[in-house]
């Protein structure tokens, strides 16, 4: 009787986590242990942080607003994806509206190129013609633009680790100093960490080498990967903050500030569109629908994005946070291959995001900028590092010369012209002319290759006329 009632008492508290368990969407359910995705929800700051702390030092965008609406954007997509989904800026209209040497864009304008955006986008998911672009346009195009977008990201890094960074006006200055509390050497120490725990970031294919029999190898391989090695170097940089500059301390204030709707003037629409929309429309199509889609399909193969849901994804979003002064935002393949990098495998890994996003908003509000300027631009660099160099190595499925050549070109053309738009379009004519090649074309007096009978025919080729 004792027996039974032990064995009773033990399974009970199972049957209620499982029973608790179930009630979680299958979304949000965690793919791997909890540590890799709290790693893998800061994975995409490393783009995030810079532009919003440049609009807000610039446009004087309202943190706390942004940092809520982006927090609630977080939370839809990890429910409705069910992968690490990025929230990230619109990053061609964040570029415009802190450009130096032109009129920087008001919070008016910046929202009606963002609306404009979203709608462009919002038409093409409802229709589907998204879908049907997604569908045919040829694969290596898409991977020259992650190629360039990933180098794009890997270069930015690079400067952000190597030289100091003013943000406000998006340019480099001297060289950074080795010692420092944003020194070389932190970040360096920050780089060395996150190789050390993450290896190439392959954790499934991770040493295929080695023999099943040395355990201790596995054993250390697999603790070091579940080490949330992003989140430590995240909150050591928010420590770093404090002691860069202790009277950030006196700056805060606590508590959100009031959101207000926005009045969006005729001028601010026209200026919006025709300085920031038109740029970013085509990057938005490629980077944060068609690229994304695609790397999802090709980091989880069973749980590939709609193209027609993300796209309607960035409209509705866009169309319920720029009416109130949030900044504007995409999906964006960067921000994916980031946290996938360092541990994201599910939608709960951008929920978690999403609850540190609001906690902060609540919290700290608009004073949260304060703490943001004094953060280490050198190891904001080194996450950004990892991302740009996971979402280029997306491309290394062309295996055949002709794949390779035409996102090479594309790659080439979208960082020199810095466009992803004019990479993508002479990546297509590319792809079609070298199909053209190929073409029987018999059936205008041309001659066309027949291949022999039989082995025993010595000719290799026969012109049939």
């Amino acid at each position: 009787m004792e027996e039974a009632s032990s064995s009773s008492s033990t399974t009970t508290p199972l049957l209620h986590r499982r029973q608790w368990s179930h009630r979680i969407p299958t979304t949000i359910r965690l793919k791997t242990n909890l540590c890799s995705e709290l790693s893998g929800a800061v994975g995409d700051l490393g783009t995030y942080i810079p532009i919003v702390l440049a609009l807000a030092l610039v446009s004087h965008l309202d943190l706390s607003t942004t940092l809520i609406f982006t927090a609630l954007y977080n939370a839809a997509t990890g429910l409705l994806f069910g992968v690490p989904m990025p929230v990230q800026p619109m990053k061609s209209i964040a570029a415009v509206a802190i450009a130096e040497g032109s009129t920087h864009l008001t919070i008016p304008q910046i929202a009606a190129a963002g609306l404009s955006t979203a709608a462009v986008l919002l038409l093409l998911g409802a229709t589907g013609l998204m879908s049907f672009l997604y569908r045919f346009i040829p694969l290596p195009v898409v991977r020259g633009v992650q190629l360039s977008q990933g180098l794009s990201f890997a270069f930015s890094a690079i400067k952000y680790i190597r030289y100091n960074q003013d943000l406000a006006t998006s340019k480099s200055g001297s060289p950074r100093s080795f010692l420092g509390l944003d020194g070389l050497l932190l970040a360096l120490s920050s780089l060395l960490f996150l190789i050390l725990t993450t290896g190439s970031g392959d954790k499934q294919h991770e040493h295929p080498s080695i023999d099943h029999s040395h355990r201790r190898v596995r054993n250390r391989l697999r603790f070091l990967s579940s080490i949330p090695s992003a989140l430590i170097v995240f909150l050591f940089g928010l420590v770093i903050c404090f002691l860069r500059d202790p009277s950030i301390f006196n700056d805060l204030k606590f508590g959100p500030s009031k959101i207000r709707l926005l009045t969006i003037t005729w001028e601010d629409w026209k200026t919006g569109f025709v300085r920031a929309a038109i740029p970013q429309i085509p990057l938005s199509i490629l980077n944060s629908v068609i690229a994304v889609c695609k790397l999802s399909g090709d980091l989880f193969p069973d749980r590939e994005a709609s193209a027609m849901k993300v796209s309607i994804s960035v409209g509705v979003m866009n169309f319920v946070g720029c009416w109130f002064g949030a900044m504007p935002v995409c999906h964006g393949a960067g921000g994916l291959a980031g946290q996938y990098r360092f541990g994201g495998r599910s939608g709960a890994s951008v929920v978690f995001l999403a609850i540190g996003k609001l906690v902060l908003a609540l919290v700290f509000g608009n004073s949260f900028v304060s703490i943001l300027n004094q953060l280490p631009i050198g190891i904001v660099g080194v996450l950004l590092l990892f991302a740009g160099i996971e979402l280029a190595m997306a491309s290394r499925d062309m295996n055949s010369t002709e794949e390779s050549f035409v996102m090479l070109v594309c790659a080439a053309v979208s960082l020199t012209g810095s466009s992803a738009a004019l990479g993508f379009g002479c990546g297509i004519v590319l792809f079609l002319l070298l199909k053209l090649r190929q073409l029987e074309c018999s059936g205008f007096g041309f001659f066309r290759l027949r291949k022999p009978k039989s082995s025993e025919d010595d000719e290799e080729n026969k012109l049939v006329p």
